[in-house]
């Protein structure tokens, strides 16, 4: 379903995220349940998310918009192609964009970045992050297209 229409119908129950994204992935239309990662410049949990978390599930990636590396390049969109989730959120950045274009899956960050990020272990998983004005809690729903990204606690 179209964010715009989303809104029309039932803006009261969404938040609208107010921070700008570009689109990277495939698929420019994603939607499904959230799952969550903070972490600052390191991706192993975010690789660690990727081979976890359902089919289906849009991993919310909190890189606390840091533009020094990518926490996501082509193998890791890889991971997430053969597990079948719905799509990648970065407030980061990733690199591969060219790779990751052409694959089945919906990948929006705030930029892209050709460094790769330490391999330390460190952040949290599965946790309510707040950026864009939005509260990203693990479970919640989020739809994202061409317009924007929006959240729902529940299913629409």
């Amino acid at each position: 379903m179209k964010t715009a229409d989303l809104c029309d119908q039932f803006l009261e129950q969404l938040q609208v995220c107010k921070l700008s994204f570009h689109s990277y992935g495939g698929k420019k239309e994603f939607s499904g349940p959230i799952a969550t990662v903070e972490v600052f410049e390191d991706n192993v949990l975010v690789r660690e998310a990727l081979e976890t978390v359902p089919k289906g599930s849009v991993l919310v990636v909190d890189g606390k918009g840091s533009r020094n590396c990518a926490l996501l390049g082509d193998r890791l969109a890889q991971i997430a192609c053969e597990r079948e989730l719905a799509g990648v959120i970065i407030n980061g950045c990733i690199r591969d964009s060219a790779e990751i274009a052409t694959m089945p899956l919906g990948v929006m960050a705030v930029g892209t970045c050709p460094v790769k990020s330490k391999k330390e272990g460190t952040g949290k998983r599965d946790i309510v992050l707040e950026f864009g004005e939005v509260r990203w809690k693990p479970g919640a729903y989020v739809y994202a297209d061409s317009d924007g990204i929006v959240v729902s606690d529940s299913k629409l």
